[in-house]
This record gives structure tokens, C-alpha cells and sequence, in this order.
């Protein structure tokens, strides 16, 4: 056996313990449907809109109380006199949240709310969420923070990580974007030269960006002393909290130690964005949900897509609203945390590839974890 596959052996071990897995009590439903047909008596409820379909949300309900938010992120938001695409479809996120009735509790934008951090498209973003007249909370994506390095968005939005408690149920915000190593220094690149490295899937210049850092480990880990180890905790996070395709920074570098911390609590959901598409896994004891983007979607990574994923169909390219929307969350008073995919232009029976072939993960065969790329070559902690 070689050192490569001794790594994969260890850390599939590590990460999936004998009989280790989330509150059974708790249980994630993944459901999308258009108005019409969720017109039934759920705990989430329902939200009625015309004739359009919503997109994603998420209900979340602890001891006696059934309550809703939302998520809406990557809006990837050019000028208007650029592209107005992006702008429509971030519109109609907002105007379908707005319209839930009973409304949300309130509305969580996950990140990307800019395309290359221009104060234009940050300006342009907090305008259009403004629509929404309910509680926002904001965590950055890296696209809104390599130009002036988070300095607008920090303006418009406030601290990137953040807690709150409501009714029963621990929230806490992460920053996974900023604690980029400094590698434009050394180049000499301009301002507009890191952020357009930084808009970048692959990631081969900015390399393993994605992280926590041991700051705000510190942050997080004292954040959830006080908090019993058998209460609901949803963690929202730009990047999933663990490692999905470090290749594309779908990953945080550093979630083995994010694990660590999580692992002592039986009720933790993560909610992510940054990868554009319909994803879910089980790590240890949290759950992890991966919402779509209102601008594009994006394909599913050739190896390491989650066991448990129920891959989208292709998105039709001929309709530039099709496989995106945002998300509506639950929590039931039988502690239940239901996600819905409010997907635009999807009926619910054309949303998830039924066979391998019209699925987006079908040129996908390995399901294992691989070595991270930062242990490729160089890392940083921080």
C-alpha cells in the first residue's frame, strides 16, 4: 500500500467512526418544490408567489417552536452597465423571500455577493437586499473581499463572523475567505491583479485559500462553551467545513481542526455556500448542506462528491435562471431541520438526476477523500 492510499485509509477512518453519525432526532429533509405543490401541512410551511418557484430556504424548530429562514448567496454581481443577468436573478431571489409568508425570521446572505469586489457591485448587492425587509445577516465570500481586502464589505456589512441565539437554536457565522496566504506580495500584483487571481475556480494561483485560522478557532471554540452539548447548532460558512475538492477550495484547509471543536455536540448543521449547486454529506455528527447560487451553477467536481449527494440534473443552458434559486430553512418543534431548494424553473420531479446519465456527477467515480492540496505542497496554519 502506498503512502497516498495509507492517507485516504486514514483519514476516511478519522472522519467516519464506527456508529458515529448525526442526532438521529434530527433529520434533514431535502425537498424542492414549486408553490403549488408544497400546498400541504409540513412544519416548513409554505410560501406562495404567482406562479414562480422558490428557491432555497430552510426551516428550523426547537422545543415547542416551529420557525423559517432564508439563504441567498454567490450573486456574483457585475455594474448594470456590464451585465444585468446577475442583477435580475438576485432581484427575484429577494422578491421571493420577501413574499414567504409567514415571512422568515430572517435572511442570511452566504458570500460572493460581488464578482471582482468593486464598491460598484457591493453597493449594487446591499441595495438590492434592502428589498427584503426582514433581519439580514452577512458572511463575505472572497470574490467581495481580494480587491480592497474586505474594507467595502466590512463598511456595508459589519464583522465577518458573528453568534446569536434564537429561539433555542445557536447560529454562528464563519469567515473561511480572508486568511488567504499572502502570495501577491512577493509578485508585486496590483490590487485588481489578487482579486482577479482570486476569482479563479481552479485555484492554482491563490492555491488553498479557504481556511478558519487559528484565531477564529480560538473564537469559535469559546463561542460554544456555554452552549449545551445536546442543543441545535447551524453553522453558516462560505466554503464547506470540510474537505469536498480542495483543487477548487471546496473545503476549508484547516476543518480538521473545525472538527474537532464540532465534534462534542450532537446537533450541528452546517450550511454553506461557494459551490453553486445541490450537496449534502455527513461528517461525524454535523450535517453539511451546500445551497445554490442566484448566478451560475457550477459543475460537480470530478472526484469527491459526497456519498450522500443526490446530484442535480445538468442545468439546461438555454435558460440562464435554470439550476439556481436559494434556500428556505425550517426548524420544527420536533427538532427537525428541513431545507428547501427553491430551484427557478424546475418542477420537483426534474430536479435531481434519476439516472447517472443525466446527472451532473456522472463523469464522477471516485468518492473518496484525497490528501489535501496544501499538503501537496506548502502550507500555512493560518
Amino acid at each position: 500500500m502506498d503512502s497516498l492510499e495509507r492517507e485516504r485509509r486514514e483519514l476516511n477512518t478519522m472522519l467516519r467512526r464506527p456508529g458515529e453519525r448525526p442526532d438521529s432526532s434530527v433529520r434533514i429533509d431535502r425537498r424542492t418544490f414549486i408553490h403549488k405543490s408544497i400546498l400541504c401541512g409540513t412544519a416548513a410551511g409554505a410560501a406562495s408567489f404567482g406562479w414562480f418557484p422558490l428557491l432555497n430556504t430552510l426551516d428550523v424548530a426547537y422545543g415547542a417552536e416551529t420557525f423559517k429562514f432564508a439563504w441567498i448567496s454567490d450573486n456574483h454581481l457585475y455594474p448594470k452597465d456590464v451585465n444585468t443577468r446577475f442583477v435580475e436573478k438576485a432581484v427575484r431571489a429577494v422578491e421571493e423571500v420577501q413574499a414567504m409568508t409567514p415571512p422568515a425570521d430572517f435572511l442570511i446572505h452566504g458570500g460572493d455577493i460581488a464578482q471582482l469586489g468593486d464598491p460598484v457591485e457591493i453597493a449594487l448587492g446591499s441595495d438590492i437586499l434592502k428589498e427584503a425587509k426582514i433581519r439580514k445577516v452577512f458572511i463575505p465570500g472572497e470574490h467581495d473581499w481580494y480587491l480592497d481586502m474586505g474594507a467595502t464589505w466590512r463598511k456595508h456589512f459589519g464583522d465577518p463572523n458573528w453568534t446569536f441565539d434564537h429561539k433555542g437554536v445557536r447560529f454562528i457565522g464563519l469567515d473561511t475567505v480572508s486568511r488567504a496566504p499572502d502570495y501577491w506580495s512577493a509578485r508585486k500584483m496590483s490590487p485588481k491583479e489578487r482579486m482577479g487571481a482570486m476569482a479563479t475556480l481552479d485555484g492554482s494561483i491563490g492555491g488553498p485559500w479557504a481556511g478558519v485560522g487559528s484565531d477564529q478557532l480560538q473564537w469559535l471554540n469559546h463561542t460554544l462553551s456555554s452552549w449545551p452539548k445536546d442543543r441545535p447548532v447551524i453553522v453558516f460558512s462560505h466554503n464547506p467545513l470540510y474537505e469536498y475538492y480542495p483543487p477548487w477550495n471546496f473545503w476549508v484547509r484547516d476543518w480538521r481542526e473545525v472538527q474537532e471543536i464540532l465534534r462534542p455536540y450532537t446537533n450541528v448543521t452546517n450550511v454553506h455556500g461557494h459551490t453553486h449547486q445541490v450537496l449534502y454529506n455527513e461528517i461525524g455528527k454535523m450535517r453539511s448542506i451546500g445551497m445554490l447560487a442566484t448566478s451560475w451553477p457550477w459543475p460537480y467536481a470530478p472526484e469527491g462528491v459526497p456519498d450522500l449527494t443526490k446530484c442535480m440534473v445538468r442545468a439546461d443552458p438555454g435558460d440562464y435562471f435554470d439550476g439556481m434559486g436559494w434556500a428556505r430553512l425550517t426548524v420544527t418543534a420536533a427538532e427537525r431541520v428541513q431545507n428547501e431548494y427553491m430551484m427557478f424553473g424546475r418542477k420537483p420531479q426534474n430536479v435531481f438526476g434519476e439516472a447517472l446519465a443525466d446527472s451532473g456527477c456522472a463523469d464522477n467515480v471516485n468518492q473518496e477523500l484525497h490528501p489535501r492540496i496544501a499538503d501537496r505542497g506548502w502550507y500555512s496554519k493560518d
